[in-house]
């Protein structure tokens, strides 16, 4: 544990420090180093390694002699794009010769679509800070397209920095200028809004506002000028949603039989625009999921308050200033690994963060898995006299935040405050206590256990297949 860990955090608003995200790509790669690692690692390994890559879209993992990962890279082929770093003309490029004699190993994660792998690519690079990606490395993150639902004439944008309350929210999208022109199109359909103004019914005085271009040339039905109701306007924002929930194969099709008349009809020029308009739309289709494809960057939750927050509900003596987080997933064939986070004043605290393979769990069972990763963490902490968290958040309900608590029994360990938080209704689970604690889904201290959670679900979820051999792996 660092002696002045604040220091650290305060950096940056993911919470790293240079030094930290060097030690980060260390810590996922490190723990156990040599153990079951390849008898003979080196170029020629890798080399040969990468001829078993499937030819499917995914994300490639470089690595060097020391199993920490140097370089990622997304490809629609993986075995064709990867195996080009091991050719001749790799080797005189000078974009990559100066770096390719330190591949030791490769390794690989399937996606199911180029723009699968691209988003991933984007949020590993952003973690793990491979010293050899020069881009992605930064807190830019991907746009999405964003509803103002509470706004009582919603309107439609497009942002890098979405709020989180009185919004819908699609992507991320991988392609700005993509999306920008499906929202053209769109706009020529639902006849949106794409203003800031802050239009009300109630106010009178929009009944002489004068309306923007777009009202003139039939892209907007102009709610800054009451020349639609509330509830039209509504039910065309309805059917927005609609469209971009999976709503579209009615219009598109439309849109093709138009097209086709229009060729038919010999009208080249309408059919080249409608042509143009289907491909923008069908480029919707190429987006990130909110969970799936998270960017915690562009969620700001506010940690002090979080963590003021925190000591009030659960009545601490003092602010907590460091939370650990335990999560488990399940990979192909039943095995079983854990995730720990850590974060501190909080902020993530990467060097922190660990996995663990779960050793003597047969089959499916979260309890018990729950219970042999804290059993192994807090035995570890206490036999080497490092500080306990102030906070172990446990993910899951009465039945996990038990399984803990038998561990910390079993190993004759007094525990730190322990807790869990249900996903279903977002309940905080306390020892002792037969009634869960409910607060405000807008409290600052459940946004932050939430954020600790997901984040310890992301690193079990999302990497799980990024370094599989047994030294990725607290022992």
């Amino acid at each position: 544990m660092p002696d002045d860990p604040k220091n650290k955090t305060a950096k940056n608003k993911a919470g790293q420090s240079n030094e930290s995200v060097d030690k980060a790509s260390e810590v996922q790669s490190t723990d156990t180093a040599g153990d079951d690692l390849p008898a003979e690692l080196g170029f020629s390994h890798a080399a040969t390694k990468v001829k078993t890559f499937p030819q499917s879209p995914g994300v490639y993992l470089m690595k060097d002699d020391a199993a920490r990962v140097i370089y990622v890279g997304k490809a629609k082929n993986l075995r064709s794009r990867a195996g080009s770093y091991f050719l001749k003309a790799a080797a005189e490029d000078q974009r990559t010769a100066p770096w390719i004699g330190e591949i030791a190993d490769i390794d690989f994660v399937e996606c199911e679509t180029e723009v699968d792998a691209l988003l991933m690519e984007a949020r590993l690079v952003k973690d793990i800070q491979p010293k050899h990606n020069k881009d992605l490395k930064d807190d830019k993150s991907f746009p999405y397209l964003m509803i103002t639902t509470r706004d009582e004439f919603p309107r439609v944008e497009i942002t890098r920095e979405p709020k989180e309350k009185g919004v819908k929210l699609y992507g991320p999208f991988p392609s700005a200028g993509a999306l920008r022109g499906a929202i053209q199109v769109l706009q020529r359909i639902f006849r949106f809004r794409t203003c800031t103004l802050d239009i009300s019914e109630s106010e009178e005085r929009w009944k002489w506002f004068r309306p923007c271009l777009l009202a003139s040339i039939n892209q907007c039905t102009a709610p800054c000028n009451f020349r639609i109701s509330k509830e039209e306007y509504r039910r065309d924002i309805k059917r927005l949603q609609t469209f971009m929930e999976g709503g579209k194969k009615r219009l598109l099709k439309e849109m093709h039989d138009e097209m086709k008349a229009a060729s038919k009809a010999m009208d080249f020029e309408r059919a080249a625009v409608l042509r143009d308009e289907i491909r923008m739309l069908e480029k919707l289709e190429d987006r990130g999921e909110l969970d799936t494809h998270v960017q915690p960057e562009v969620f700001y939750i506010d940690p002090k308050k979080g963590l003021t927050g925190l000591r009030k509900v659960l009545g601490l003596a003092e602010t907590p200033r460091i939370i650990e987080g335990v999560d488990i997933a399940h990979l192909g064939g039943g095995e079983t690994v854990a995730s720990l986070v850590q974060f501190i004043d909080g902020l993530p605290f990467k060097p922190g963060y660990r996995r663990f393979r779960i050793q003597d769990v047969d089959g499916i069972d979260d309890f018990r898995s729950i219970y042999e990763v804290v059993s192994r963490r807090f035995r570890k902490l206490s036999d080497s006299g490092e500080s306990f968290p102030d906070i172990l958040l446990i993910d899951g309900g009465k039945g996990q935040l038990n399984a803990a608590m038998a561990a910390f029994r079993d190993q004759d360990i007094t525990p730190p405050t322990v807790i869990s938080l249900a996903k279903r209704d977002e309940e905080i689970f306390r020892p002792g206590d037969s009634e869960p604690l409910r607060l405000s889904k807008s409290a600052f201290a459940l946004r932050l256990l939430q954020y600790v959670r997901d984040e310890s679900h992301r690193f079990a979820q999302h990497y799980h297949h990024i370094l599989r051999t047994k030294s990725t792996f607290d022992r």
